[in-house]
């Protein structure tokens, strides 16, 4: 196999939106990923001043690096709802700004290899038929017609033809473009160090170019989140996984959507190639995060004792790296600063599996050619669905973080949300599974689906 390119959104990239940034804003954002930048633009499209800032660059750690599905299929109970609105949100966003961003209804299929798995597909489309759903269960013959060419025959498959898929990096950065359109102040390059908090409540943030007054604020940040959190005395049982994607040069389309058994996970891309990934399959960096959570996370470590490898120490600069400072003084330098984009290098051996597993089910793609391999951080809650709450304990503080690797498809559905959440308007779903409090208060870990 050719050695591969690293990825493609690094510091080297010119800065699309440069500083400085105001002295005041009423909403200020810390986090350029999907969230942060859909956030901003709804509050912008009612006229509250809006400031984002991203330490590096917008979309360049995992909102660019995820799969590109946009799927309602197996989704929590609880997600669902949301989704289904960020589904239409995404084919009104993208008229909006104008922009090919690869946005495709296509479909998305799990594939079954067992009895079980099937069971697990019977349990979801209840939920399906919840809110009249168009997810089907096929049989192995089927199956085999829906996706051309599979080297074996699988027990069936469900699938939700109207889920579509869509190129993140392209996707994120032109909703960008359309929030400073709408009037969003983007900094890029811009770290935010610290609040500024008085009398319990948010009064600012000090950034590594000065201090901006604010009165709600954000978090956004992906693998960062926790760490700036408790910088604040704010405590999320986030921890981050690293993933191996790539990206293959162009194939025949065996199918137009994306799918995925346990071994691996693939997409049709805009180029004519597919994006892999291998299914149900991460890196935990142990640190002091991931000690301090460990009892939280024992749901999760049963149900799939085999999904995660362990490592003991994460790389010199990472989120819950041993040597990475938890306290910082807002005139010095912070960890965010030194590690402006998280780009955690493909492992070779995953590229080799996911390449060859890619060859076994479709033996017809003889060579498979990898053009670009990359890899990324995922942000994950022990319960693997998302924290999006106001923190209680300092008014006009609001996160919304740990999408546990969902958070692509979903963005645009959080971002509606939590602009209402900041401005106190009806927020239109239940959002008390996602609440910060469910890790503190006595619930029971209640495990969401894993992909």
């Amino acid at each position: 196999m050719c050695r591969l390119p690293t990825f493609p959104f690094s510091l080297a990239d010119p800065i699309q939106h440069p500083g400085p940034p105001p002295k005041t804003s009423e909403v200020v954002i810390i986090g350029g990923g999907v969230i942060g930048v859909t956030t901003a633009l709804f509050l912008a499209q009612r006229n509250i001043p809006v400031t984002l800032l991203e330490k590096g660059r917008v979309a360049a750690e995992q909102s660019s690096r995820n799969w590109g599905w946009i799927r309602k299929q197996g989704r929590d109970a609880d997600e669902l709802p949301i989704v289904i609105e960020a589904i239409r949100l995404w084919r009104q966003l993208a008229e909006e700004c104008g922009e090919d961003i690869g946005l495709t209804q296509t479909g998305v299929t799990y594939l079954a290899n067992t009895d079980k798995d099937m069971a697990g597909f019977e349990e979801f489309m209840k939920i399906a038929a919840l809110h009249n759903l168009d997810t089907l269960l096929l049989d192995g013959d089927e199956t085999g017609k829906l996706i051309k060419g599979m080297s074996r025959t699988f027990k069936g498959a469900m699938t939700t033809p109207s889920d579509m898929r869509a190129e993140p990096w392209l996707a994120v950065p032109a909703l960008a473009r359309l929030a400073v359109r709408k009037g969003v102040k983007i900094v890029e390059n811009c770290a935010a160090r610290t609040l500024e908090i008085a009398a319990g409540k948010v009064k600012g943030v000090w950034t590594e170019a000065g201090y901006i007054e604010a009165s709600s604020v954000l978090i956004a940040g992906g693998a960062w989140s926790s760490l700036f959190l408790r910088r604040h005395g704010v405590s999320i049982p986030q921890l981050s996984v690293r993933v191996t994607v790539a990206a293959t040069e162009p194939l025949p389309e065996v199918y137009a959507g994306a799918a995925a058994d346990n071994h691996i996970a693939f997409r049709r891309r805009q180029d004519g190639g597919y994006t892999l990934a291998a299914g149900g399959s991460h890196l935990l960096y142990v640190g002091p995060d991931a000690f301090r959570h460990v009892t939280k996370y024992l749901p999760a470590l049963r149900n799939n004792p085999l999904g995660a490898r362990y490592f003991p120490f994460a790389p010199s600069g990472y989120p819950d790296a041993w040597s990475t400072p938890r306290d910082w003084a807002p005139d010095s330098q912070s960890p965010f600063e030194r590690m402006r984009v998280l780009n955690p290098a493909p492992e070779p051996v995953k590229l080799r599996s996911i390449e060859r597993n890619f060859k076994h089910l479709f033996p017809e793609f003889e060579p498979v050619r990898l053009k670009v391999g990359w890899g990324g951080m995922i942000d994950a809650m022990p319960d693997v669905v998302p924290v999006v709450d106001r923190i209680k304990a300092i008014g006009g503080l609001f996160v919304a973080t740990g999408m546990s690797g969902h958070g692509f498809g979903i963005g645009p559905g959080i971002g509606r949300i939590v602009a209402d959440m900041i401005q106190g308007n009806e927020i239109g779903h239940n959002l008390g599974r996602f609440r910060l409090s469910r890790f503190y208060d006595g619930s029971p870990v209640r495990l969401g689906p894993a992909l």
